[in-house]
């Protein structure tokens, strides 16, 4: 996700209050787990760890000091690449030396231990400008096993005057004692659903009228679509990341609908059937070894059952 389109989700509405407490108070925590639906969660995260080396007095980041300046996205940003040979490990935050960003390579499906050692060992250098040194770890829940255990020493024993951001759409993923080292924040469901926006994609738009139609979907219609993952697995797992994020909007949508319309005798099982097999679908992703193909037909077959 581009800059301009953090600062623009960044007016969602969020409880930023932990947050904003902190900087207030300078009572920093020294990690926070920011976890929620659509970009809301990585604005917020890169709002605060700016705020944090701004040398402003007042609103901060006040977009105008040095420190500001240093740190705003003036170009493209680097794609990363989880095995350091087509890209970094990890990039700064504009050319900010103390703001570190990570998340998953543009063709990898997690974030990598690699990754991770990486920026233990940038975050135990000294500050370069001697205040606050920050790193925001995007896409959290898709970090392995191993990467979250070596995430869980420098948590126990984090560097001073250093703070780590953990975004992650869920936190269901993640290591219990990974969640307990962090202070949470929780970013609710937007009252405007993103796929319906004005500002979504034409991608976004083509995806929720197919599902809109699967009622009426064969078998083998469900199949040629799941067929669609097939091919990189990078590339198959993200598709199918917004397959179910697309999915659960629109399910979210049809219960809404329902009960707005005050439909006496609802009956709710098809729909929240259909939302346990895209949770358990999403877990399954989360998995080194899931066929993206499989999870796609599991995931379309049941929002196909909670239609009749």
């Amino acid at each position: 996700m581009s800059a301009e389109q953090r600062t623009d989700a960044h007016t969602s509405t969020a409880d930023e209050t932990p947050l904003r407490r902190a900087l207030a108070t300078g009572r920093v925590h020294s990690a926070y787990l920011l976890a929620g639906p659509g970009p809301a969660p990585a604005a917020a995260a890169l709002d605060f760890v700016r705020a944090l080396v701004c040398l402003g007095e007042s609103l901060r980041p006040c977009e105008s000091c040095s420190s500001c300046r240093r740190s705003a996205s003036n170009r493209g940003e680097i794609a990363l690449d989880g095995s350091g040979k087509k890209g970094p490990l990890y990039r700064h935050v504009g050319d900010h030396p103390d703001l570190l960003w990570l998340g998953r390579g543009q063709e990898d499906t997690r974030v990598r231990i690699a990754q991770v050692r990486a920026l233990q060992a940038a975050l135990h250098l000294r500050s370069y400008e001697g205040n606050w040194r920050a790193a925001v770890i995007e896409d959290a829940e898709w970090l392995n096993a191993e990467a979250q255990n070596a995430l869980l020493r420098l948590l126990e024993e984090p560097p001073p005057q250093t703070v780590l951001v953990l975004v992650a759409a869920s936190s269901a993923g993640l290591l219990a004692t990974l969640r307990s080292r962090c202070q949470r924040v929780r970013f609710p469901l937007p009252d405007a659903d993103p796929w319906r926006s004005p500002s979504a994609s034409d991608d976004a738009r083509e995806l929720m009228l197919r599902i809109e139609k699967i009622g009426a979907a064969s078998l083998p219609d469900l199949l040629d679509w799941a067929e669609e993952y097939r091919g990189a697995r990078a590339d198959a797992s993200r598709g199918v990341e917004l397959l179910l994020e697309a999915a659960g909007s629109w399910l979210r949508e049809q219960v809404r609908a329902a009960a707005g319309e005050g439909k006496g005798g609802l009956d709710l099982r098809p729909p929240l059937e259909a939302f346990a097999v895209l949770r358990a679908a999403r877990r399954s992703l989360l998995s080194r070894n899931a066929n993206p193909q499989m999870v796609a037909e599991r995931a379309l077959l049941a929002l196909r059952e909670a239609t009749r």
